[in-house]
């Protein structure tokens, strides 16, 4: 007899099914195998209390192994696997959302609201961005696959292929393909072509560039009836077993050379000869390895750093990996981002540059990308960089588009580049990069203070995987 787990794992997928009938798209095949059953029995679940974040967790008839939560989320009919769901930038009662002309106040602490979706190691983030939704940060009818990133987007119906990344986009009836990375406000109805990256802000400025399909093909790609694959899953799988210790420990000795000002998950891995300077942030599921990390800088989830140096206030977005490289200071590393180089090759990127999401960078010969420059795609020696790439201040000089190789911009190059500059700053604000020892506490600070706590499943019957119904408040 089919277990509930199993029932609830093809009802998601149907009701999904249903939402991208108009695309013509069948979730099914790309569902089987991706969440085991006899799997979500194997993990915790973990979920963290603070007294700077409200909690508030309800969980109804899902799966939750090996996933952790932060702030006020709501779980029902659904299973997640090894899923972050991180709810420390969520609103506030009483605070107000500005969209466009409007002023929207909050009349109560806006909520992480996931149903009838499966997440397989996907990071939920940020808030919602959707005025018509400014207190739920809405999950429904989705399934994300490996190493998706949500953040701050809510999804209604939708298919997200691995390494898919929605940011500050509302999306509904939408199939989102393999390393596309989309910020565009709403989109409905809509197939993304992998390897889509993708910037629109109506009436600013519209970035679109698509890795060329059999280049992409190489490092992250999906195919009907298969599982994910490519070099990038291969480097995520050789680092595997050195989370295993992290997550089967109850408790790890603290590391006593890390910053009273800094902050250091206890889901983190650090390896020797990696040093952290005052306010850096690293996050749960970040990889460390012989490399150092100035001032203000920060590793984010499933982040990799190794072999590196980071000078101070860079920003390692979700996902990103950097490997045999030199960043200078105020450098950004977009979502996802795979920077490869080798002890004989390394990158070198210069002081102010901004990589874009989803760029690869895999080089056998060393590359030095100049200061103040805006790099993107897929880069493997110094001629590919040239076409891959713009200094800010020409880019800002842009008044209608331009189109340089794959890439095609349309806009106000100006406008492009304060918002990329502003939303960094915003970045290193919140993670608390600027902290002087009063003022400017963020992430840093804050998540010193962190106490987690574990839930189990059903290990056995016909809910063997599930959890049972859980609500815990403080």
């Amino acid at each position: 007899m089919m277990n509930e787990l199993q029932k609830l794992y093809d009802r998601i997928i149907q009701r999904l099914n249903i939402n991208l009938r108009e695309l013509d798209f069948d979730a099914e095949p790309y569902s089987s195998g991706l969440i085991q059953p006899e799997q979500m029995n194997k993990f915790y679940a973990f979920y963290a209390i603070t007294t700077d974040h409200p909690l508030n967790l309800v969980f109804k008839n899902s799966g939750l192994a090996g996933s952790y939560f932060l702030g006020k989320c709501r779980v029902s009919d659904s299973l997640l696997y090894k899923t972050d769901i991180r709810g420390d930038e969520l609103k506030r009662k009483g605070a107000s959302f500005k969209y466009q002309d409007f002023t929207i106040l909050l009349n109560q602490d806006e909520m992480v609201d996931i149903k009838n979706s499966a997440l397989v190691k996907t990071l939920v983030h940020n808030y919602s961005h959707d005025p018509e939704t400014p207190e739920v940060f809405f999950i429904r009818d989705t399934l994300a696959m490996d190493y998706v990133n949500i953040h701050g987007a809510p999804t209604d119906g939708a298919f997200l292929g691995p390494f898919a990344t929605i940011d500050l986009t509302t999306i509904h009836d939408c199939v989102i393909g393999t390393f596309s990375y989309i910020q565009a406000g709403e989109i409905n109805h809509m197939k993304i072509a992998p390897g889509t990256i993708w910037v629109n802000s109506p009436g600013n400025f519209n970035f679109y560039y698509r890795h060329n399909p059999e280049l992409m093909r190489k490092y992250a790609d999906v195919v009907s009836g298969d599982l994910p694959h490519g070099l990038i899953f291969d480097f995520i799988e050789k680092h595997e077993d050195a989370f295993q210790r992290v997550f089967d420990a109850v408790n790890i000795k603290t590391i006593a050379s890390i910053p009273q000002t800094a902050s250091l998950d206890r889901y983190a891995v650090v390896l020797p000869k990696t040093t952290i300077a005052d306010n850096v942030l690293i996050s749960q599921r970040a990889y460390l390895q012989n490399s150092s990390l100035g001032k203000g800088s920060n590793a984010q989830e499933n982040c990799y750093i190794i072999h590196s140096t980071l000078e101070g206030f860079n920003v390692t977005a979700h996902g990103a990996k950097i490997i045999e490289a030199d960043l200078e200071k105020d450098v950004f590393v977009g979502f996802n981002s795979f920077l490869q180089g080798a002890s004989q090759a390394r990158i070198h990127i210069g002081q102010g540059c901004v990589i874009m999401p989803h760029t690869i960078i895999d080089i056998e010969e060393p590359l030095h990308i100049p200061s103040h420059h805006l790099v993107w795609g897929l880069i493997r020696n110094q001629a590919e960089l040239e076409v891959h790439s713009i200094s800010l201040d020409k880019l800002r000089k842009q008044k209608t588009g331009f189109s340089k190789g794959r890439l095609h911009f349309e806009g106000s190059g100006e406008l492009f580049v304060k918002a990329f500059k502003d939303r960094i700053h915003h970045i290193l604000d919140v993670n608390g990069a600027f902290f002087d020892g009063e003022n400017n506490t963020g992430h840093a600070q804050r998540n010193q203070n962190l106490s987690l706590n574990t839930i189990q499943p059903f290990q056995f019957g016909k809910m063997e995987g599930l959890y049972p119904n859980i609500t815990i408040e403080l």
